[in-house]
């Protein structure tokens, strides 16, 4: 579902174990630097990202929405292991460590957009 092509020089990015193909964080890279990657990630109502593991720290920023879940694969190492729904509020931003392997569902009525900002070591 990406938009994008590969971020400039590589980096750390999803990648999953033999068995199967994990897809990029979001939709698109905005800007990337030796410290960090930005994200855009546009989902329509009913829309899912790809499923992808997050191998950097990261701050997510949301944008605009109603409603959006996140779905952990099973053998997710982060933070969250469970399905989470929340309510959108733009300008809220979280920190979350690394480890997680998950899909982004936009659950709502309305376009889920955020900006995910990649720390790197």
């Amino acid at each position: 579902m990406s938009e994008s092509s590969p971020p400039p020089g590589g980096g750390a990015r999803s990648s999953g174990s033999p068995e199967r193909e994990l897809g990029d964080v979001a939709t698109r890279v905005l800007f990337e630097n030796e410290r960090v990657r930005v994200w855009q990630l546009k989902l329509e109502p009913g829309a899912e990202s790809a499923t992808h593991r997050h191998d950097l720290d990261y701050l997510l920023v949301q944008v605009a929405g109603d409603r959006i879940a996140a779905v952990p694969e099973p053998d997710a190492a982060g933070p969250y292991t469970e399905y989470v729904e929340s309510d959108v509020k733009p300008g809220r931003t979280v920190f979350i460590p690394r480890g997680g392997i998950e899909t982004a569902r936009n659950v709502g009525s309305e376009t889920y957009r955020e900006i995910l900002i990649e720390l790197k070591d």
